[in-house]
């Protein structure tokens, strides 16, 4: 699960940027579905856990694997995303893959 500070403001820009499909939403809690695989998105209550905005750094690294990495990146970067890493082909031990 994605510690986010507002759940509801996620859930859209997640929409936006990544074409999310929303999967269920309870509030303080929601499912997305992002290029077939499932993202939980919470809000940190008294419970252990912080949003990244609370610790001041990030505190996640998602991965996310797609037919057109440049046009994935394209989107989330019209709605706002920073790009941190050009996309560039990357030897790995299952084979070269584009990643940014």
């Amino acid at each position: 699960m994605l510690a986010v500070e507002d759940v509801p403001v996620a859930v859209d820009w997640y929409r936006r940027a990544m074409g999310a499909e929303l999967q269920w939403d309870l509030g303080s809690v929601a499912g997305l579905r992002v290029s077939g695989a499932p993202l939980l998105l919470g809000q940190p209550g008294n419970n252990g856990w912080a949003a990244p905005a609370e610790l001041g750094t990030t505190s996640t690294r998602i991965e996310v694997f797609v037919a057109d990495p440049d046009a994935f990146v394209r989107r989330a970067l019209a709605a706002g995303a920073t790009a941190v890493d050009p996309i560039e082909i990357h030897s790995m031990p299952w084979g070269p893959h584009r990643q940014g």
